[in-house]
């Protein structure tokens, strides 16, 4: 990929439950959870951030946060309820992105491809980043390194001599996190 291109990572936070869906009796697939938080961060190859943001969602199927969510990510119920829903957020992601030529988006795993496209089946809509090629930095990262088997965001940091910045599970820390580490990466 040319070195003056820009990727465009993306981390999501979204609804989760310690055990069964709140109403169900059984655990949580993507097609029951919702995102509550974009962390967006465009990034030169090296790293460098060249724009970030949080977009706040508010959730529509299970409005209420779980308490084991609330723990995990630090997002309250008071944070979702004066966002906007899924659908106002698209718009202001790809009004924000306009301006920027994107060659691809990542992301730490396939899972917040795959939380899109169940948001894609519920609302029938994605942000305009959705069509342009998806990077698993995760697995770009671990190519020839020993012992990358536990290859989580904080892992990979250390790994590195760096120090986790911010929050864990906030989705704009955890995005900016994933920028420090794509000049160990294969891209």
């Amino acid at each position: 990929m040319d070195p003056q291109k820009l990727i465009l990572i993306v981390d999501l936070e979204a609804t989760c439950w310690d055990g069964n869906v709140e109403g169900l009796e059984r655990k949580q697939t993507v097609d029951d959870m919702e995102i509550i938080e974009f962390g967006c961060a465009i990034a030169q190859l090296d790293g460098a951030v060249v724009d970030s943001r949080s977009f706040m969602v508010r959730p529509q199927v299970h409005p209420k946060l779980s308490n084991f969510c609330t723990q995990l990510t630090t997002i309250t119920q008071r944070d979702v309820e004066s966002a906007p829903v899924y659908q106002d957020v698209v718009p202001k992601i790809n009004q924000w992105l306009e301006s920027y030529d994107l060659a691809a988006w990542g992301s730490w795993g396939n899972y917040d491809k795959n939380q899109i496209s169940a948001e894609q089946r519920r609302h029938n809509l994605v942000p305009e980043f959705f069509p342009l090629p998806h990077i698993n930095i995760k697995q770009q990262w671990r190519q020839g390194k020993v012992n990358s088997r536990s290859a989580g965001l904080a892992n990979a940091l250390n790994y590195h001599g760096l120090s986790f910045e911010g929050t864990h599970h906030r989705g704009i820390d955890d995005a900016l996190n994933i920028a420090r580490l794509l000049r160990f990466t294969e891209l």
